[in-house]
């Protein structure tokens, strides 16, 4: 059969509908916004679950455009979805309003002079888009100010303001109230958190908003969009007509992602029902409200390559900076919760909506939180102790532990990386297997564990660790013998003794030194070191290393080859 192609990372409506793209019908959404009637609704999501989509769609509902033609092109866009089965009711707003539609997306740039620079072109591209109403100004000023705008060449005052000025100039030229939507509000703050500019960046957010969206006469309604609500710094100030609309809400719960029912109904017309399995495994476990959600971005790539491999696609759309702070910061106790999440399991913590990255590593509370709402855990239940609300969280699904996976070996990697591992590298080399204990235990006590494949997850660490021995060439898992050995230490001179090392894990504490026992005697079984005879090497130090959770046994042997 031929498919229609599917929409990754296509997030205008109107190029997804003309060129045949395939829909997942969210029109719907419109009613709900129009039956709530909030003056100013925030929809806090995920990345990549389908916000900006839905605010394109938005926008070509409810535009007047000043076209006749336009209008009627892009009123055909809508044709057979559920939103015109709705009644008059809502279709009496369709292309009504003039629209402010401005993203905040590109706004991520290493200093605040670029980002100032990137948000003047957003503020700037907008006005440009509504310049036929340029000659329609009665005020000699209005036209220059708005002049100055379109060309991006305002003063920082015309900027804090522009917004509300935009609606002043489109309400006096339609005669209609305008409907302002910003897309991904928060990508700017997150950005300049990190890179030393938060302070400029809030005063200037906050002055952007509070004109547009605070008593501004000239606003039907306004949408925003964001992961996070950030309300300590004061950005909505003020505010009292803000709709805020997390994942914790019921309202809204099957706008953003996709739903179980969507999700079928998309297998069956990619003929990939046999996938369900996978996909519900890999991608599901999201809960907005009442909704069980899958994530969006993730199915369509994995629908879209052919070979039926589950990958963790969602992995490189998002911040993991967050994520990382956590794991280099953590504690004792957060480490042991980490694990107990990657293991499957769960913990239980407070929530709360309002996230400040100025506090966000005041305490764990703030970590947890910053990562239930930006998709890395997932709530399955809740309950309230003294007006406080505490959920049960758990990673969502396969992707996400994956992540976690990836990402905390890695990062442990570049962490080892900096630490000074002369000592365990003196003791390895100079065959003092109590000192390479002491600074191997140490290490693992540093560390985040996980234990599905341990042996791969030890093996691994151990890499980690030996990279940075410069001074000799270190190799793995490579055939010697009669086997393959786990690691191989030897220098260029061969008069300095060769290293095996073997690795065993233990199923508890007290087997420990069996299993190292074991390890050792695998190693001269194998005939590991035989080989190296030939080469000239004459002594060898074995040692079997065995593991059990965050403690190791290390046995060692010292043989003439």
């Amino acid at each position: 059969m031929n498919h229609k192609p599917l929409p990754i990372g296509t997030d205008d409506f109107k190029k997804l509908i003309s060129e045949g793209y395939y829909y997942i019908d969210k029109t719907l959404f419109i009613k709900e916004l129009l039956d709530k009637k909030g003056e100013a609704n925030l929809f806090t999501r995920p990345r990549r679950f389908g916000k900006t989509l839905n605010m394109s769609m938005l926008r070509y509902f409810f535009e007047d455009t000043g076209n006749e033609e336009s209008n009627a092109e892009n009123k055909r866009l809508f044709d057979g979805l559920e939103i015109m089965s709705a009644g008059e009711k809502y279709l009496s707003h369709m292309q009504k309003y003039p629209v402010i539609s401005l993203s905040l997306k590109s706004a991520k740039q290493p200093t605040w002079e670029l980002t100032y620079e990137s948000l003047k072109e957003s503020i700037g591209n907008e006005f440009q888009r509504h310049n036929e109403i340029l000659c329609q100004l009665q005020i000699d000023t209005d036209r220059e100010k708005f002049n100055r705008l379109q060309k991006q060449k305002g003063e920082p005052g015309d900027y804090i303001t522009a917004i509300a000025f935009l609606s002043k100039c489109l309400h006096e030229a339609y005669g209609k109230t305008v409907i302002i939507l910003i897309d991904e509000y928060d990508v700017p703050l997150e950005n300049a958190y990190f890179n030393g500019f938060y302070q400029q960046m809030i005063d200037f957010i906050r002055s952007l908003f509070e004109s547009a969206l605070k008593t501004n006469p000239h606003l039907y309604f306004a949408v925003i969009t964001g992961c996070l609500r950030i309300t300590k710094e004061s950005i909505f100030t003020g505010l009292n007509n803000l709709a805020i609309n997390s994942i914790m809400n019921i309202p809204y719960g099957d706008c953003f992602g996709f739903t179980p029912e969507e999700i079928e109904k998309l297998l069956a017309d990619y003929e990939q029902t046999n996938a369900f399995s996978q996909i519900k495994e890999w991608y599901d476990g999201y809960l907005f409200g009442n909704s069980e959600i899958y994530n969006p971005w993730s199915v369509l790539n994995f629908l879209t390559n052919a070979d039926g491999l589950q990958r963790a696609y969602w992995s490189n759309t998002s911040s993991n900076d967050i994520v990382r702070t956590l794991i280099e910061k953590a504690d004792l106790s957060v480490r042991a919760e980490i694990e107990e999440l990657i293991a499957g399991g769960t913990i239980e913590k407070p929530v709360h909506e309002d996230i400040t990255y100025q506090d966000i590593y005041s305490s764990d509370e703030n970590l947890w939180n910053f990562l239930f709402f930006t998709g890395y855990l997932r709530s399955s239940e809740w309950r309230m102790i003294d007006d406080q609300i505490y959920v049960t969280l758990s990673i969502p699904n396969k992707e996400v532990c994956q992540i976690y996976k990836i990402k905390v070996l890695g990062w442990f990697k570049e962490a080892v990386g900096q630490k000074n591992l002369s000592p365990l590298y003196r003791a390895i080399l100079e065959g003092n297997a109590d000192g390479f204990q002491e600074k191997l235990t140490g290490l693992l006590q540093d560390t985040i564990s996980f234990y599905d494949n341990a042996e791969a997850f030890y093996h691994g660490f151990m890499e980690g660790i030996l990279t940075n021995m410069k001074s000799h060439i270190v190799k793995s898992n490579r055939e010697s013998g009669d086997g393959r050995y786990d690691v191989l230490i030897r220098s260029l001179d061969v008069t300095k003794p060769l290293i095996l090392m073997e690795f065993k894990t233990a199923k508890n504490f007290p087997s420990l030194e069996e299993r190292a026992k074991e390890a050792l005697e695998q190693i001269a079984e194998k005939g590991y070191d035989r080989e190296f005879k030939n080469e000239g090497y004459q002594n060898s130090i074995r040692y079997g290393i065995a593991f059990y959770k965050k403690n190791c046994c290390i046995k060692k042997e010292e043989v003439t080859l």
